[in-house]
């Protein structure tokens, strides 16, 4: 530093450095970590809330409800069979268990799921003030729930999108975690 103007000199010890990710897509790979803690044979959901300032405010992935006993409740998806006997009646999806385990209010944020939200968790993101949904998957875009869910975000002012990955994400994250285990 020049102790006269009080200015850093960039020719000493200056190195540019720039983050490998944009925001969407740290936020993103949280969401699709949090999915990878759900139990679900054949889904797993994560989701991320955050603030104006990118501070995370809560998290969730789809799971049994807290505290039952998971070996007495089928994971099973076969709607032929009665809800009792289905997943569907015992599952909490990760947009709701992050509303519900959100300490602060989460009015103004954005939500980044790993799958376009269902009609239920959409009216709780609404009714929660969340301004934006940032999706990754919208593998269920021709159903019912999902028109039901955009309408709900047309009519309450939440925006949504979908976030493209940069192809070179994936295996710049593979090789980063390869390296932080060689190091340990």
């Amino acid at each position: 530093m020049d102790s006269k103007n009080n200015k850093i000199d960039p020719t000493i010890n200056f190195v540019p450095a720039k983050s490998a990710l944009s925001w969407d897509e740290y936020f993103m790979l949280q969401a699709m970590i949090a999915a990878f803690k759900s139990k679900d044979p054949a889904t797993k959901v994560g989701s991320v809330f955050v603030d104006k300032n990118n501070h995370q405010i809560t998290m969730g992935y789809n799971g049994f409800v807290a505290g039952i006993d998971e070996s007495k409740v089928p994971w099973g998806k076969d709607k032929s069979a009665p809800l009792e006997f289905q997943k569907y009646g015992y599952v909490v999806h990760s947009e709701a268990n992050a509303i519900l385990h959100a300490s602060r209010s989460l009015e103004g944020a954005t939500a980044y799921v790993t799958l376009f939200p269902c009609n239920e968790c959409a009216k709780l993101i609404a009714s929660s003030k969340v301004k934006e949904v940032v999706f990754l998957s919208d593998k269920h875009q021709d159903t019912e729930s999902n028109r039901i869910a955009k309408k709900i975000f047309d009519l309450s002012g939440v925006s949504f999108r979908s976030l493209e990955f940069r192809s070179e994400i994936l295996g710049n994250l593979t090789e980063h975690l390869q390296n932080l285990l060689t190091d340990i």
